[in-house]
């Protein structure tokens, strides 16, 4: 059973597995990866967070105990800083991934070939336990380039460390997310949402500190070496049924216009200019697909029910942190009516 911050009440305390033993996270810093690093600091892990720039993550230091979270420099496109972040470590977490790509940050170089040096680094340094950090809706036949190097990616992983663990999380949730705040924050200025695609594809929205507690149970030990885990949350919804509830937590009415493939591409190839773009053309493609728990992942207890973390929901946490998108702020719950 889960806190509401993500973590195992069992895993608050150190233990005679994890005290003293270093994990280097690369992509620490991030949205998904702040709460990795604090439910492994809770079990009693020194952890290393491998990012490319530690000057910008000191934000994790206080997630520990004094000295026991440390930044370091890597680059995913740099193999000698992959293998200098990965000496002396008792296990390997890659949580590192881009929606859009950008200059050097290209699908490839992160999300193909990145995975594939953290894996090899780690079997050059003698670590078996590796645990990568991918997504639902992976395949190497996508027409989706997103999708097609998180597959690459997972297949470089494995082809390296055979014992490695994979973790496909659906859409993730969680303050700071991508997604509920993207769309929040437009429903502040604008009087409709686009629903791409007529808002029918179907996701599984899953808490980010479930995902995090996933993790660390997996660089615990509690998963089955050489598998694919696919996490998702307690509900599925459709595109449209993900932005009603999130109005309904902010308190807005807005229109929600469909707005077909077709024109969403043609939107998107101008979108995907902005330095960071509201929309892409792979994006589009994306949301072609659903992106849900397989039945075959629920049948062999690849989930997170399968590893004894019960889900939260939607409704319980997205006020915790939309609030500040109310008409007057967080404080509106406050506010009497009439």
């Amino acid at each position: 059973m889960t806190s509401a911050s993500g973590t195992s009440t069992a895993g608050e305390a150190p233990n005679r597995v994890s005290q003293g033993k270093l994990v280097t996270v690369f992509g620490g810093s991030g949205f998904l990866g702040r709460h990795v690093v604090r439910a492994l600091a809770r079990r009693g892990y020194r952890v290393r967070v491998a990012v490319r720039r530690p000057d910008l993550a000191d934000h994790v230091k206080p997630l520990g105990a004094v000295g026991q979270i440390m930044p370091v420099q890597a680059n995913l496109r740099h193999r000698w800083s992959v293998d200098r972040a990965v000496q002396g470590a008792d296990a390997v977490v890659n949580l590192v991934g881009i929606l859009y790509q950008s200059g050097a940050q290209s699908f490839d170089a992160v999300q193909a070939f990145g995975p594939r040096a953290v894996a090899e680094a780690a079997r050059a340094a003698g670590i078996s336990r590796v645990v990568h950090v991918s997504a639902i809706g992976a395949d190497p036949d996508s027409p989706s380039a997103y999708a097609r190097s998180k597959a690459l990616g997972e297949q470089g992983v494995f082809e390296t460390v055979p014992d490695a663990i994979v973790l496909r999380p659906s859409i993730v949730f969680g303050p700071e997310d991508d997604f509920f705040n993207r769309f929040a924050s437009m429903a502040r200025l604008s009087p409709a949402l686009p629903l791409v695609g007529g808002g029918e594809t179907k996701f599984q929205p899953v808490f980010v500190g479930d995902v995090a507690e996933a993790v660390a149970r997996a660089v615990d030990g509690d998963c089955t070496p050489g598998t694919i885990y696919e996490l998702g949350g307690p509900q599925v919804k459709s595109f449209k049924e993900c932005l009603e509830l999130m109005l309904e937590v902010i308190r807005r009415k807005r229109l929600l216009l469909p707005l077909p493939f077709g024109l969403a591409r043609v939107q998107a190839s101008v979108l995907q200019l902005l330095p960071k773009p509201l929309l892409t053309v792979d994006q589009v493609e994306l949301l072609k697909v659903d992106n849900v728990v397989s039945e075959a992942a629920e049948k062999d207890g690849r989930t997170l029910a399968g590893l004894g973390i019960e889900p939260h929901t939607l409704a319980a946490i997205l006020p915790t942190y939309l609030g500040r998108f109310r008409e007057h702020g967080q404080y509106d719950a406050y506010r009497t009516e009439g």
